[in-house]
């Protein structure tokens, strides 16, 4: 591999001074410290398990909602929803009076990390499983930018590579599968191998996370596979950094079934008409989740109304968290303009939707599980490499997953 750039590069404020070795970060969909735990416990995951003793692993906490997209967006611009704009997958814009996919690249509001580091001579190669990110990801970023679910139409006037297929030496693997995450940890192994990166964003998928729970041989054998992959990240000499977007948790009542409240439904029965509830987490990934949720936000037509159905909310079984929109702006760190009048959580085993017609549970693979509020904030942070003693002291504090490039590249002893 030729020479690594060690040119600083600040975005958003924030100075990276990266270190003349490969750089990863990756962002592991959905992995709630129960799927490592169940994992490490069984000796499924011995090189992540190396790296939380030899580097470090602590918790952080996430941006809420706890979507994906927000913290994709969060992690690769270092700064929270209420600075890069990015508030959830689905929004309804209400200057266009349309409910609208927020994956688009003219969403975002804050520069990358991501690009800034491709101008100052880093090699660049962005590899998310949903193409749903990839726009986001790479926006104004010089490099390669791939998704696992559309790898095979891949080129280097569009995406920076041609053959992507042939480079990582697997085939296109279906969405819903274990294979869409393990593709783009294998295209970062081949990238690093091929020196066609040296710095590097992988973000995989949380569909296993979704049908599977974490003591099931199912994920188990999937942490395991992952875990062989981050031994050849490890094997290239890279500083690896891992934290997840969210965490998961099983959404349903004592006997099984999905535990749902229907929003927008109640609203209408106890105050008529009038109500738009909108639901962040959705997307075109239905096996997923089928756009159910521990979040969504309340458009309300009358809003002399808007005190009495905050407060009507917050006293509803299930409902934790009921916010009017400047309060959401402030103490969930959202962009006011792009939000509902009332922004409402859930509880852990509870998810919000907005009436049965819109939500196709048939879809789902196996049990709901799902994320999107405060049970799914806190996640981990793990680091091939120790801290240095001014990072210590901030991990000590309240460290953000969207904080981690700044601890991969600033903050640790690379050895």
């Amino acid at each position: 591999m030729s020479t690594i750039s060690t040119q600083s590069f600040t975005a958003n404020g924030i100075t990276y001074n990266p270190p003349p070795k490969p750089v990863v970060v990756i962002c592991m969909d959905g992995s709630a410290d129960e799927y490592y735990n169940a994992a490490i416990a069984r000796d499924r995951m011995p090189n992540l398990k190396k790296m939380s003793v030899q580097g470090y692993r602590g918790s952080v906490r996430g941006a809420l909602p706890s979507f994906t997209n927000v913290n994709n967006t969060s992690i690769v611009t270092g700064v929270p929803p209420s600075v890069h704009g990015i508030c959830g997958n689905f929004f309804y814009d209400e200057t266009k009076d349309e409910e609208v996919m927020m994956n688009s690249s003219s969403y975002l509001r804050a520069e990358t990390l991501l690009a800034a580091a491709a101008r100052a001579g880093r090699r660049l190669a962005v590899v998310t499983a949903k193409e749903k990110l990839r726009d986001i990801l790479s926006c104004k970023m010089k490099g390669i930018a791939i998704s696992a679910e559309k790898a095979s139409q891949a080129t280097a006037a569009t995406h920076g590579i041609d053959h992507a297929e042939v480079v990582v030496g697997h085939k296109t693997p279906p969405i819903y599968s274990a294979d869409a995450s393990l593709f783009v940890l294998r295209a970062g192994v081949a990238f690093l191998q091929k020196g066609l990166a040296d710095f590097l964003y992988l973000s995989l998928t949380d569909y296993m996370q979704h049908t599977y729970a974490p003591e099931a041989e199912e994920s188990l054998a999937f942490y395991e596979a992952i875990d062989t992959e981050l031994g050849h990240l490890l094997a290239t000499g890279a500083i690896i950094g891992a934290t997840p977007d969210h965490g998961m948790n099983a959404k349903i009542k004592e006997d099984g079934t999905p535990n749902v409240l229907f929003v927008e439904a109640i609203l209408e029965q106890q105050f008529g008409s009038g109500f738009r509830v909108i639901c962040p987490i959705t997307d075109p990934y239905v096996k997923h989740h089928g756009a159910l949720g521990s979040y969504v936000v309340v458009h309300i037509n009358d809003k002399n109304k808007i005190p009495e159905v905050q407060k009507w909310l917050s006293r509803q079984p299930g409902i934790t968290e009921v916010y009017d929109r400047q309060t959401a702006a402030t103490l969930l760190e959202q962009p006011a303009d792009r939000i509902g009048d009332l922004v409402v959580l859930s509880g852990k085993d509870v998810v919000v939707g907005r009436r049965p017609q819109y939500h196709d549970l048939s879809a789902l693979d196996g049990t709901l599980r799902s994320h999107g509020g405060r049970y799914e904030e806190m996640v981990s942070m793990i680091l091939s490499h120790p801290l240095n003693q001014a990072y210590a002291v901030k991990a000590a504090r309240d460290p953000r997953n969207f904080n981690i490039f700044d601890f991969v590249v600033n903050g640790t002893v690379a050895q």
